[in-house]
């Protein structure tokens, strides 16, 4: 299956020089065979994060691409400068710097050069995520806003709730859930993140939610994201997310909250709701406040579902 993202080219001199050299020996050819591989194996979102770096790289670059032997760090260091100065954040920064390393690492293994560190002097660290959960009050102005003349911001803060009810269920797993997960008073599905299959007791708030939308008699897809199954599904879940995520910008200057509202804020809201309602930390898994998400993982896979059910029921129950 090929990629349909598309990258940026190099230059017509560049190319000549790849005549003679193996396209593996260079950066963007390299990078982008893996990239390919990634969206064969259906890994589309990790192929997207990818296909992101290489073309701030290539812009960096100015579309000229570079032997895997002239990668060094003094490369690495105006990378970072230049990212720096055209305002990008420095988690993202190290974002781009650990993707470029991992590849670089690859083409290592693969005899195309020697290792040499090109990133012991760029920043790879991981910072402290900014604490974006909402008090329960604001998540209830959320709710109770009368916005039955605005379709699209009613569209927006209804995911943004779903999303909430389910204990912060991410906006691509509510995009990819089937009718058929939906049974027996319980929805089950896989987080497309981590392969972890949820249960979650089906509750009067997301049937509400769901009442309001009519049912697309021919897609197998339980909420109104991917409209045309089968059909470019992955650009229509891009573009929701983004129609989404502006409109509940705009709700969050409407209510003055003083963080960007986005789908990724009703996550981080259930986690910290939980917090305050004295729920354990064994059951909340404090969703965003690991360090590593692998020891969140040990903590969800390890749950009671029945327990976690409990403590949703106790939170919707206060809205």
């Amino acid at each position: 299956m090929a990629s349909k993202t598309k990258f940026r080219s190099s230059s017509t001199e560049s190319k000549r020089v790849k005549g003679s050299v193996s396209p593996g020996a260079f950066l963007q050819p390299f990078m982008q065979e893996i990239i390919h591989r990634m969206y064969v194996l259906g890994k589309e979102r990790t192929g997207e994060t990818y296909t992101s770096t290489l073309n701030s790289f290539m812009r960096f670059r100015q579309d000229r691409d570079i032997l895997w032997e002239e990668f060094d760090a003094d490369l690495l260091i105006s990378y970072e400068a230049y990212l720096k100065s055209t305002g990008v954040d420095m988690n993202t920064i190290s974002f781009y710097n650990r993707i470029l390393r991992a590849v670089y690492n690859r083409a290592v293994e693969r005899g195309f050069t020697t290792q040499r560190y090109p990133f012991k002097y760029v920043y790879t660290g991981i910072g402290k995520t900014v604490r974006r959960g909402l008090p329960l009050k604001v998540i209830r102005s959320i709710k109770y806003m009368e916005l039955s003349a605005f379709p699209l911001l009613d569209y927006a803060r209804d995911m943004f709730l779903f999303s909430f009810y389910t204990r912060g269920m991410s906006f691509i797993d509510m995009a990819y859930l089937k009718k058929s997960d939906l049974k027996n008073g319980a929805l089950t599905y896989l987080r497309k993140k981590t392969g972890q299959r949820l249960w979650i007791r089906w509750e009067k708030n997301m049937q509400d939610i769901l009442d309001k939308y009519p049912v697309i008699q021919d897609s197998p897809y339980l909420l109104p994201i991917i409209r045309q199954a089968g059909i470019k599904e992955r650009t229509q879940y891009n573009n929701a997310l983004h129609l989404v995520n502006r409109k509940l910008k705009f709700i969050g200057e409407m209510l003055e909250i003083s963080i960007p509202l986005t789908m990724y804020v009703a996550r981080h809201s259930w986690a910290s709701v939980a917090k305050s309602k004295n729920i354990p930390l064994s059951v909340i898994s404090e969703g965003m406040g690991h360090d590593s998400e692998n020891t969140t993982l040990i903590y969800l896979t390890s749950l009671d579902t029945a327990i976690v059910d409990r403590a949703n029921r106790l939170i919707l129950k206060s809205i």
